[in-house]
């Protein structure tokens, strides 16, 4: 029951055939009847539930579009809809598995998820640090000084100018259930 709930189905009717056989008949988004249902009633019942479903009528749907923010710009192939009740849950997990996944740039940026026009999960991927005067040895210590403002400035640049290259592996992993 509480798969049926968290696949927004409504249930209909219910037929008990003796102690052990139950049949239940179920009014359910397709969409939600797409993210893995059936694999998960499989799962729960030990294989021995089955499926059958009928295509009735279009209803109206609570949903609203789930968007993915890389270093402040949104990236179209993460974009997903959702039903509205299930967004902070779908945010979070798409947020933590892109964290995961994403390989470190030279410089800080964030991963977000936005809807309602408002940033629901956010997470931070900091940068490869890299100390351009360790390869100095000896001599005045102003010169690694003046090294390091120097490299300091170049890494506000490419924060402010230089944008994310999303590798495509890491789409087709997003793309992965696992």
């Amino acid at each position: 029951m509480k798969s049926l709930y968290d696949h927004e189905a409504e249930v209909m009717a219910t037929d008990n055939f003796g102690d052990t056989r139950t049949m239940l008949t179920l009014r359910m988004p397709l969409r939600e009847l797409m993210r893995n249902f059936f694999d998960e009633i499989k799962s729960i019942s030990s294989g021995y539930a089955s499926i059958s479903y009928d295509i009735t009528e279009n209803r109206l749907a609570d949903v609203v579009r789930l968007d993915i923010l890389v270093a402040d710009e949104p990236v179209a192939a993460f974009a997903r809809v959702v039903s509205r009740r299930r967004v902070p849950e779908e945010a979070t997990a798409m947020v933590e598995k892109l964290h995961e996944i994403m390989p470190r740039e030279l410089f800080t940026f964030k991963i977000q998820g936005k809807a309602f026009g408002r940033i629901i999960s956010s997470t931070t991927i900091s940068g490869k640090k890299k100390d351009a005067a360790a390869t100095l040895s000896g001599g005045d210590i102003t010169r690694k000084m003046k090294l390091r403002e120097k490299q300091k400035e170049g890494r506000k640049r490419l924060k402010a100018h230089g944008s994310v290259n999303i590798p495509q592996e890491v789409f087709v992993k997003m793309m992965r259930n696992e």
